[in-house]
């Protein structure tokens, strides 16, 4: 009994988590995301 809990817990976190990562996100926050590495730093001091 307690195992099906767990897992049926896990599970809605799991879907709750790809619902929040695929729907609720937009995809300027990925395209935001994918160019930061690549974006140059000109306040930081560079070494």
């Amino acid at each position: 009994m307690l195992a099906g809990i767990v897992t049926a817990t896990l599970l809605a976190a799991f879907l709750g988590g790809v619902f929040w990562l695929f729907v609720l996100r937009k995809p300027s926050d990925f395209e935001r995301m994918a160019r930061q590495p690549l974006e140059d730093n000109a306040g930081e001091d560079r070494p």
